[in-house]
């Protein structure tokens, strides 16, 4: 079977996972049978599917008459025999408990067409136990999507013993059509990939605490200020539910061995039912207390050491394991714990010795497992090597992303979001992608200035993509997660050393429109359209609009813009200060590329501290004042500084090299 072939698709289970799938399908165009055990569980999950939809077209990001499609796509069943009836695909989303799910298997595998792929959504039980339950283990593999399934964009997809290549692929190509992100994971292995980083940092966190060596404050602080994770390892655990990475872990442990065994600081919050936020009590007080706080400065590098020893181990089982590859591992993780860098890039940059070292150490003196170094890990240190240059990562392929198109020329690295289909509407993917091709492009020597513009004429970006972030709607974390990682994503624009241009064609509304106060100059075409239109929406801008719009055209013109929540001209925002030049729409391509041909063309080092002396200076000025003052002398003992001088004497253009 191919993805052409599938019409007919039946959810087990209408929870929050069950009805989240059913929904995701239904809305890429398959049909859906939703099926539960009682007509109130499934009643439930269609009027929560509903409910999303109404908020998709509250939001104008579906028109009613998709919504009613949608519906009209969508089916309720508790007989489990009419629920599969032709079904071409079976995607079980039933409690994730091993015996419940091998009961279903066992009841479906009587009443399903012998054609079915049967897919179940778990998030760390045995595949291969579950097929073998089954008369078609060849056509059995795991679909994990990630809560809420209609926002996040990762599907794992689980090859168990048995599976087929054709049913793998199947599977991924139909995560595909669900505008999913597919990673494969090649081998069953409690946890995949996600919750195998994920959780045994967790666990090391706990064990760091339970033995007096830092306070919550400290991992939580140096977590997530210290290695820049979006969330401290606490305040993740109180998110997510301690209870589920603690039985996550009971599992690993069982599987794996005594590496994983649950620190008995979870197993107490466990006992005590302080699950975290749900119950109103975790690691931190969310009914009598201020909730997650943490503080950004107790970061201390002794846990810092820890937890990236843990997480470089971790990673090395995976590779060493052939679970996958460390492409596949950093993709999973940025998208399904939404990190900025994949885990096998920060520990390509820490000193891997080093943190094998740490591991060591604390095998010698505690003797505790979680401690002992995987084979791959200490063969990569004896090699010097690094995780990306397992052989099964190819370097040409840095720069190859699916919400982007890449190019480099005349020293300027070209960036164009490339959804033309969606007017270049932002999702997590893009924000990711685009983060982590800024980032490879500033640390690219060949590259001496950065251009991003929209693919197609239409557009630059009309904002975020709503529909692929909708499952936040009403959860206040999770909104506010969005808002911040794109808050990372401008602030790394500001950050790059190298000067970047943004060139608008088209719609640069909302989210779209604040990405681009993260660049240097910005140039637009007669046919530009700019606009924060969040007030009508009920929202404010999210990702820095209240803050750099100000710093752009000034205090009252950005309220202008934002509160009347109007579209403007781009001569009206050349006026205002916002752009540097409008071109005609016919010279747009050649004008913007020109600009940042200029731009790569001039004095790297001179640049790199001019923008940090101009970006300091808008918080302090005195502190900017300095830096410009240090940079200044630091700028006469360059190469570059003979250079210009020279052609300034012999009246000639200088070429700089960054020395």
């Amino acid at each position: 079977m191919e993805i052409d072939d599938v019409n007919t698709i039946t959810v087990l289970g209408a929870g929050s996972m069950g009805h989240g799938i059913a929904e995701v399908a239904a809305l890429a165009g398959f049909e859906v049978r939703l099926r539960d055990i009682e007509a109130a569980f499934v009643e439930d999950g269609y009027e929560e599917i509903e409910w999303s939809l109404d908020k998709l077209v509250e939001q104008e990001q579906l028109e009613p008459d998709d919504a009613a499609a949608t519906l009209d796509r969508l089916s309720t069943y508790v007989d489990l025999g009419d629920a599969v009836e032709d079904a071409d695909v079976v995607i079980e989303a039933v409690p994730e408990k091993l015996g419940i799910k091998k009961d279903v298997y066992q009841d479906l595998e009587t009443v399903a067409p012998n054609g079915a792929v049967f897919a179940t959504n778990t998030s760390s039980l045995s595949i291969t136990e579950l097929a073998s339950v089954t008369d078609r283990p060849e056509r059995f593999c795991g679909m994990h999507f990630f809560n809420p399934p209609v926002r996040m964009d990762l599907v794992e997809v689980i090859s168990g013993a048995e599976t087929s290549e054709a049913t793998a692929t199947l599977i991924s190509d139909l995560a595909a059509a669900m505008d999913k992100t597919p990673v494969r994971v090649r081998k069953d292995s409690p946890g995949f990939i996600v919750n195998r980083v994920l959780v045994p940092l967790m666990n090391e966190a706990a064990w760091l605490v339970h033995t007096d060596e830092a306070t919550v404050a400290e991992v939580d602080s140096t977590a997530k200020y210290g290695l820049g994770l979006p969330m401290g390892a606490f305040e993740l655990a109180d998110q997510v539910g301690i209870d589920v990475g603690y039985h996550v872990l009971e599992h690993m442990h069982e599987a794996l061995g005594d590496q994983y065994r649950p620190c008995p600081l979870l197993e107490s919050k466990v006992d005590a039912d302080a699950l975290g936020r749900k119950a109103g009590e975790g690691f931190y007080d969310y009914e009598n207390g201020e909730g997650a706080q943490v503080p950004s400065d107790r970061i201390r590098d002794e846990v810092a050491d820890r937890l990236l020893a843990v997480l470089a181990n971790e990673v090395a089982a995976l590779v060493g394991e052939d679970v996958a590859g460390p492409a596949a591992i950093d993709t999973a993780v940025k998208l399904g714990g939404r990190w900025s860098d994949g885990p096998a890039k920060m520990v390509d940059e820490a000193d891997l010795k080093h943190l094998l070292d740490v591991l060591e150490t604390r095998h010698e003196e505690t003797g505790a497992a979680r401690y002992e170094s995987v084979p791959y890990l200490r063969d990569l240190v004896a090699s010097d090597g690094r995780f990306h240059e397992a052989d099964d990562y190819d370097v040409d392929d840095a720069y190859e992303y699916e919400t982007l198109e890449i190019e480099v020329r005349d020293s300027v690295g070209q960036i164009r979001l490339d959804r033309p289909h969606r007017m270049n509407t932002i999702t997590t993917e893009l924000l990711d992608e685009l983060d982590d091709a800024v980032s490879r492009f500033d640390a690219d020597e060949s590259v001496r200035a950065i251009l991003i513009t929209g693919a197609g004429d239409r557009a630059f970006s009309a904002g975020a993509d709503i529909q692929s972030m909708s499952g936040g709607v009403g959860d206040a974390n999770a909104a506010a997660d969005i808002s911040r990682r794109g808050q990372e994503v401008v602030a790394g624009l500001e950050r790059a050393d190298v000067p970047v241009v943004v060139g608008i064609d088209g719609y640069c509304l909302g989210g779209g429109m604040e990405l681009t106060m993260g660049a240097d100059l910005r140039i637009a075409s007669e046919r530009s359209e700019f606009g924060q239109p969040e007030h009508d929406l009920g929202l404010l801008p999210g990702w820095g609009g209240t803050v750099r719009l100000p710093r752009l055209v000034g205090m009252g013109r950005a309220k202008e813009i934002i509160f009347t929540a109007d579209r403007y001209d781009p001569e009206t925002m050349r006026e205002y200060g916002f752009l540097t030049d409008v071109v005609p729409n016919g010279e747009f391509d050649d004008r913007a590329f020109e600009l940042a041909r200029d731009l790569a063309a001039g004095p790297p080092i001179a640049q790199r501290y001019t923008k940090r002396a101009m970006h300091r200076g808008w918080d302090d000025v005195d502190a900017g004042l300095d830096l410009e003052a240090q940079s200044f002398g630091l700028l006469f003992d360059t190469d570059d500084l003979m250079t210009g001088m020279t052609a300034f004497m012999g009246d000639h253009e200088p070429e700089f090299e960054g020395k």
